[in-house]
């Protein structure tokens, strides 16, 4: 039994896929498939159900999994070990970033990390918030940039990098736009243009709503904010964004805060556990990149 058989298991595990885990582990599919192969023969059970479109796994498989992710863990954790002592860190590190995200504070500081450290493989996946949220639960991703209804999700450690109060933005010929105050009532009385389900701004625009029993008309849906603003701006609805989000597009949109939404939507760092000297340093590089970019944030 091989660490490299252990991985690829983990990565199909994972990613209930086999051609999204060779990508993940960067070699072809058919040499994930044979490696699995071998680790199926030498274990004498399949660990995978191949009968369906997407993987699944077996009893046995269930019952070797999380004994995989300890033993890559212990291993990894020898490495790193080594380089507490020698000052020198290696490995690999995995950053989850949330669709359609745009600051590049993460890239400097992904970018400083790699100068500093060019030892550590650098992966960078871009998913929804929770999806990050349960990959950094489950080990697969080490640190990841998510949207946030809260300032913490359970069991995780965070980093706060913007909080920001939700806004209507609609075009300067919008009933919307002659007003100076508006409610979430007045935004839901026209159809809306939001971020998809699994975004830190769309739980809360759906939180508040649901708390003053309020059912939207959700119009169209986009994962990055730019194009959110752009379907407004054409008239196809009136979207709820952030401030900073709506910040590009003030020369085309009429902005108003929604003023009985108070809970803010968040941008947040999120990680399991420090303990790994790769997330130390890149959250040491992050941490400056923001402050640098934006020393109002918290």
């Amino acid at each position: 039994m091989e660490l490299r058989q252990l991985e690829y298991f983990v990565a199909v595990a994972e990613e209930q896929n086999f051609t999204r885990a060779a990508e993940r582990v960067h070699i072809s599919q058919s040499g994930v498939s044979a490696q699995i192969r071998r680790l199926e023969r030498e274990l004498g059970a399949e660990l995978f159900d191949r009968s369906a479109r997407s993987v699944t796994l077996t009893v046995a498989g269930k019952a070797a999994l999380e004994h995989a992710r300890a033993t890559l863990a212990a291993a990894e954790a020898v490495g790193q070990a080594v380089g507490e002592v020698t000052h020198l860190i290696r490995g690999r590190l995995t950053v989850g970033m949330v669709i359609g995200c745009t600051l590049t504070p993460l890239f400097d500081a992904l970018a400083a990390f790699h100068e500093a450290h060019p030892g550590v493989e650098i992966a960078l996946l871009e998913d929804s918030s929770d999806r990050l949220v349960e990959g950094v639960r489950t080990g697969a991703v080490d640190l990841a940039l998510i949207g946030a209804a809260t300032a913490t999700p359970d069991g995780l450690e965070a980093l706060t990098i913007i909080s920001e109060r939700l806004i209507a933005a609609v075009p300067a010929g919008h009933p919307l736009a002659k007003e100076r105050r508006v409610t979430l009532r007045d935004v839901i009385a026209y159809p809306t243009v939001c971020m998809p389900p699994g975004t830190g701004l769309r739980a809360v625009f759906d939180q508040a709503c649901a708390a003053q029993s309020l059912q939207p008309a959700i119009a169209l849906q986009a994962g990055a904010a730019d194009a959110v603003a752009d379907l407004a701006a054409r008239g196809l609805g009136v979207a709820v964004l952030s401030n900073s989000m709506a910040g590009s597009h003030r020369d085309r949109l009429a902005v108003r805060t929604i003023d009985d939404v108070e809970t803010p939507a968040l941008l947040a760092l999120i990680w399991k556990s420090a303990r790994n000297p790769s997330v130390r340093e890149l959250l040491v590089h992050s941490r400056r990149a923001f402050t640098e970019s934006n020393p109002n944030q918290p």
